[in-house]
């Protein structure tokens, strides 16, 4: 069947989609799949008996049957808004009102409204990008523009550190903000890389994005108030130029699709327009189970005090394995500073990351090639063949066995190559 230029665009194959059917695949296939793919949270027997307990209370109370028997507005659940911005006042002294936050159905939700009112063709003059100041960047961000050619991505410095890891930054020398360029872009912790960019780096993004007229949107899913899933210093910022997008799935309710944006009220706004005339209003389930939890900041206690270490230990056992297993000279791994992945670098691969992907995949183990991460990359670089995605928050059992059949694979694409 032939299609409008929107459907061809949206129908053919993405890496984010691809994502998507090995997670189902995954759950789905029990015991015979060991995903280390995807990015679906660990679940955290403290953070289930929680949800739990609160969803019971509002079956109780029929609040549960209300939320579900109507609609909110196309803005999201006006107490969850509230709350949320007297969390932050409270946190941060950011003078948010309700005009500064929405609810989205998820984060990819967000960003598929931000890069398509802040990029694209403006009165078919100009054709507008998001910029990545620091490549690689979230697989989901390749096509959630309807324009093509909408993304621009620098490649970053990489500093070798001690121990077999290894840290990118931003090349700020490489960085140019050209008239083309309507927004900036960076999640922190980074997605797929664990990298968390630091205070510095952000003022001065910040100070970039203010200069230019353009914003800067920071993807904030995995980190800190909530579910504080980060392990470097890092300081929340947001002001009036910033966009900076939450998440409850990493908190533990992906099913839920909650995502948070705070913006300026004009951003808030279009926002809000787009929200109405694509799905009238966003879910309301992931607000109502969290609204006491923001209440009472038992979601920032959680987040500190299960969360993040709970994630810490997992990615420290990860990391030993790997090193323990992986015998090679020419692994890296990507200093572990948040989020719940490893970003495994093989120097001098002996076959691409999406052909390791496919190796690994007939094997029972799911990662996720590195490919796909480097959305707005022009130039040709043999480093983004060399790198994989893994995500180390399932049960430790997972984790071992798939690490084992990784260092299996490694090693003897390594010993063959040297055999040659």
């Amino acid at each position: 069947m032939p299609y409008s230029i929107f459907g061809n665009k949206f129908t053919q194959h993405s890496g984010i989609t691809e994502l998507m059917d090995d997670l189902n695949e995954g759950v789905q296939g029990g015991d015979d799949i060991l995903m280390l793919g995807g990015g679906n949270p660990a679940a955290i027997p403290e953070i289930q008996t929680r949800i739990t307990a609160l969803m019971q209370s509002l079956l109780d109370e029929g609040k549960l049957t209300q939320t579900l028997s109507n609609y909110d507005g196309p803005q999201g659940k006006t107490d969850f808004i509230e709350a949320l911005a007297k969390l932050f006042n409270e946190l941060y002294d950011w003078k948010l009102s309700s005009e500064n936050i929405m609810i989205t159905n998820g984060s990819q939700n967000a960003f598929f409204y931000l890069f398509n009112l802040l990029g694209g063709n403006y009165n078919g003059e100009v054709n507008k990008k998001i910029l990545f100041p620091l490549a690689p960047e979230y697989i989901g961000y390749a096509d959630a523009s309807v324009s093509e050619d909408a993304f621009v991505a620098v490649r970053p410095k990489i500093t070798e550190l001690e121990n077999g890891l290894f840290k990118y930054n931003v090349d700020f020398d490489a960085l140019k903000i050209t008239e083309d360029i309507g927004a900036i872009c960076v999640s922190r912790p980074t997605n797929p890389t664990g990298n968390v960019l630091t205070d510095l780096e952000i003022h001065h993004l910040d100070q970039l994005a203010r200069d230019n007229n353009v914003p800067l949107i920071i993807d904030n899913a995995y980190g800190t108030p909530f579910p504080n899933m980060i392990f470097a210093d890092a300081t929340p910022f947001w002001n009036n130029n910033t966009i900076l997008c939450l998440s409850l799935s990493k908190f533990g309710l992906p099913g839920a699709r909650c995502g948070i944006v705070i913006a300026n009220p004009t951003i808030i706004k279009a926002m809000a327009n787009l929200s109405g005339i694509m799905a009238l209003s966003p879910g309301s389930i992931g607000p109502e189970i969290a609204l006491p939890l923001v209440k009472t900041k038992e979601i920032i206690t959680l987040s500190d005090e299960v969360i993040k270490p709970f994630y810490q230990a997992k990615a420290n056992k990860a990391i030993a394995l790997l090193q323990q297993q992986i015998t090679t000279p020419n692994f890296r791994i990507h200093k572990a500073e948040g989020a719940l992945f490893l970003w495994l670098w093989f120097k001098d691969l002996p076959i691409t990351s999406n052909e390791l992907y496919k190796t690994l995949k007939e094997k029972g183990v799911i990662l996720v090639s590195g490919h796909y991460f480097f959305p707005g990359l022009e130039q040709e670089w043999q480093h983004t063949q060399e790198c994989i995605r893994l995500n180390y928050a399932q049960d430790d059992d997972v984790v071992e066995r798939g690490v084992a059949i990784l260092a299996e694979t490694i090693n003897s694409l390594y010993e063959s190559k040297s055999a040659l």
